[in-house]
């Protein structure tokens, strides 16, 4: 086993850990408790660099002899649905849903008549305002302080100018992506990303099933967008990212040598 490989468990259960200690359901032994909100921003900080140090090792797992070994077999149904080609029949009214779904809403957002979303980014800036705000009773709309500090910044920077074209376009591009099948699963991942972050600003609306549908077509990123641009896009571009995996002699008795 490598050296780096051999920390990723151990550096995984810590952030399990932390995370089990941000949210135990007793109240007097969280860090917000014992040290405030200052001690549980330093463990959720801790939190997420464990998280990306982790992947990073696990991700050395890719050259490794037994990389590409299954060994939890899924259905076949999964397989079929994910994987073959066929399938994309299946995928096809969800993605012209999604894209329909998209278009129409940066659309209305690029063609408003007041002109509020690219002369300035006044709705996407009084979004915000009421998903930060706190309320006297009940609960607020954002769950998650840490994203609440960063919508607050964006408040800060007044951000909401060039944030509102990133949002109109971003929709638009995405909707494109859908209704064509071209980059299904990457027009799908912003799609989610936007469906996410509707989600923790406390905003429902459709973005429950959006987010459904897109998690989907990622998924079945292959086949999904093979009624459209990607039955002959893909071939083309390949997987870059594939690395080459290690490979160890074998022995006259078919089993890889030490």
């Amino acid at each position: 086993m490598s050296n780096y490989r051999k920390w990723a468990t151990p550096l995984a259960l810590v952030a399990a850990a932390l995370v089990l200690w941000m949210e135990v359901p007793i109240e007097e032994i969280r860090p917000e408790t014992l040290g405030g909100d200052g001690l549980r921003s330093i463990v959720t900080f801790a939190f997420w660099i464990l998280a990306v140090v982790v992947i990073a090792l696990l991700f050395t797992d890719r050259k490794v002899t037994d990389a590409d070994v299954v060994e939890v077999e899924g259905p076949a149904f999964t397989r079929y649905l994910f994987s073959n080609t066929r399938a994309g029949l299946f995928w096809l009214p969800i993605r012209i849903f999604l894209g329909f779904a998209w278009m129409e809403g940066g659309l209305s957002k690029l063609f408003a008549a007041d002109n509020a979303w690219l002369g300035g980014g006044a709705p996407i800036r009084g979004y915000w305002e009421r998903a930060v705000a706190i309320p006297e009773q009940g609960r607020p709309p954002i769950s998650f302080e840490w994203y609440r500090d960063f919508i607050n910044l964006l408040l800060t920077n007044n951000a909401e100018g060039w944030f509102s074209y990133l949002i109109v376009f971003g929709e638009i591009a995405v909707g494109i992506g859908l209704l064509v099948g071209l980059l299904t699963g990457v027009a799908a991942f912003f799609g989610a990303l936007m469906n996410m972050s509707f989600l923790l600003a406390g905003s429902a609306s459709t973005n429950p099933v959006l987010f459904t549908f897109a998690i989907g077509l990622m998924l079945a990123w292959r086949v999904a967008g093979y009624y459209g641009v990607d039955r002959y896009l893909l071939p083309i571009l390949g997987t870059p990212w594939r690395a080459k995996v290690a490979t160890r002699p074998m022995s006259t008795t078919g089993v890889p040598a030490s």
